[in-house]
């Protein structure tokens, strides 16, 4: 979950009083206090990582190294971002498993040797511990992979290590802030240092912006991909619910969940989630994706793909933060140049009314699920209630900043066979219908919008603050697919354009990003800004 959501925005444990908030109104002028940064590997893609390895430039184990050394450099030192919560002690060992395979001529696809980040909610059937953030889980070694983690190692990609999130993925308290966890700490963004990187998969979308990794995995319920990819800079994609397997992953709602892909580029996102799809039998939902999955997202991609189509905008983001709005245009005036054509629309009116819905939804999910995953873990806590009962006896630790009030509302609800549950998901559910309507009617071939405000600061005391724009709600409740690429930037926080659309559209929204993002370039490295503004 993540801000402007129904379980609010969470943000950060740094120096609150470095982040000034001055009005626009306010003389001010952007910090151009930055760190230094020449590391070899900034920027490179999956593509151009592949090419050296070809050429004999790198290996998977150089690669491994170089980023295990950045990471140390930029994460634990350095600027000190936070996003890595723990280290894959067999990194390097299945770096040097997928050289021997190359060396003989084996190569299992694009990912093949690439170093990947993966969200610490998802099962690594390994050394690596599964803990959601939570002090209550530390020490819960998985002892099986999570069905999308089985599904990397097959695709050749690198375990390098699991990243920070939102504790809970940002579902354990009313008053949050994102990015922070009582296992890890908090997160910063790199972008600028006293700037939330949003949540839940703050960890991922930081240390992608941060070129800590090639690429990572986060996962959504509302926002968790979408709202730290544009905090951060970065494309993130959350898949239609059940292309992704939710097996192993540590859950908050069985009607929204999804693991998605968060890159630096479009081609990369497609690459990962090609990497990441799949049936699987323990996750029943999958069996409706069999005729949408696609091993290849990348032949989707046209720099053309705008042209003729017809592009619903959601007009009520046209008023407000006038840089925001300013972004938002001229990214309209983008789109209409590579020949969309544009149709101004209203789906938040529509879908803002099932706001109640969702929470209870996912209320309802959260208690069930979390009681279901935790009653098979390798811990001492069995359940949810044992999870509370472990915060309160250890709450100097485990929640020295908020509380867990949501945690507690959870656990007050009944079963899944309650007529507020069922009532709840039949009416949060009705956004598919509202969107597939909204789109049928106006003909569209997707829904665009700002994913997100611009970053607030990181704030301990009062937890997150909503900065607006926030368009993960429609899609999240459906269960479609979105899309975040970046769209520019304002007082160096960068602002993402989001496009959504029906069912296992994934390719359709692909294609319609990287032309977008061909024809924009807006994604920038990260300076490490101390800070927004100086007076």
């Amino acid at each position: 979950m993540k801000s402007g959501s129904v379980a609010g925005l969470a943000i950060g444990t740094v120096s609150i009083a470095s982040c000034n908030t001055n009005t626009d109104k306010e003389k001010a002028a952007v910090s151009t206090t930055s760190l230094p940064d020449e590391f070899a590997l900034n920027e490179l893609t999956i593509d151009e990582l592949q090419q050296k390895m070809q050429s004999g430039e790198y290996t998977a184990r150089t690669l491994t190294e170089l980023y295990l050394k950045r990471i140390e450099a930029m994460d634990k030192n350095g600027a000190a971002i936070n996003s890595v919560i723990e280290l894959n002690p067999d990194a390097l060992s299945i770096a040097d498993e997928m050289d021997k395979e190359r060396k003989t001529g084996k190569l299992r696809g694009p990912m093949h040797g690439i170093p990947v980040l993966i969200k610490d909610n998802i099962n690594t059937g390994d050394k690596m511990m599964t803990t959601a953030g939570a002090l209550a889980l530390k020490g819960n070694i998985a002892t099986k992979d999570a069905f999308v983690i089985k599904q990397l190692r097959a695709s050749g990609a690198v375990l390098l290590g699991k990243t920070n999130l939102s504790e809970w993925a940002n579902f354990r308290s009313t008053r949050s802030t994102s990015g922070w966890s009582s296992r890890g700490g908090q997160t910063k963004n790199p972008v600028m240092l006293d700037r939330n990187p949003c949540g839940s998969s703050s960890g991922s979308g930081a240390a992608v912006a941060a070129n800590f990794c090639a690429v990572a995995i986060g996962t959504e319920t509302d926002g968790s991909v979408i709202a730290p990819a544009s905090f951060c800079g970065i494309v993130g994609m959350k898949p239609t619910v059940g292309l992704v397997s939710r097996s192993g992953i540590i859950p908050i709602s069985a009607t929204q969940d999804t693991a998605g892909p968060m890159a630096r580029t479009v081609k990369d996102a497609a690459i990962l989630l090609g990497a990441m799809t799949g049936v699987d039998a323990d996750d029943a939902v999958t069996n409706e994706s069999k005729e949408h999955i696609q091993i290849d997202y990348t032949k989707f991609l046209n720099a053309n793909a705008l042209n003729g189509k017809r592009i619903g905008i959601e007009k009520t983001f046209l008023k407000g933060h006038e840089g925001m709005v300013g972004l938002y245009k001229s990214a309209i005036e983008v789109l209409k140049s590579k020949g969309a054509v544009i149709v101004e629309v209203d789906l938040l009116q529509k879908t803002n009314e099932l706001g109640r819905a969702e929470l209870a939804v996912l209320q309802y999910e959260f208690k069930d699920g979390v009681n279901k995953y935790l009653s098979t873990s390798n811990t001492n806590i069995k359940s949810l209630t044992d999870v509370i009962a472990f915060n309160k006896a250890n709450e100097a630790t485990a929640m020295p900043y908020f509380k867990q009030e949501q945690l507690e509302l959870c656990n007050a609800k009944a079963g899944l066979d309650s007529k507020e549950y069922t009532e709840a998901v039949k009416k949060s559910t009705s956004a598919r219908k509202m969107i597939d309507e909204l789109m049928q009617k106006e003909q569209l071939d997707a829904i665009a919008g700002t994913s997100i405000g611009l970053a607030c600061c990181i704030d301990l005391i009062n937890g997150d603050y909503d900065t607006g724009f926030y368009f993960c709600p429609p899609a999240a409740m459906a269960g479609y697919p979105h899309i975040t690429v970046p769209m520019g930037s304002v007082h160096e926080l960068p602002a993402g354009l989001s496009l959504i659309a029906g069912a296992y559209k994934e390719g359709e929204l692909f294609a319609l990003a990287y032309a977008f993002e061909q024809a924009t370039k807006k994604r920038t490295a990260p300076k490490f800004l101390k800070t927004a503004v100086v007076v």
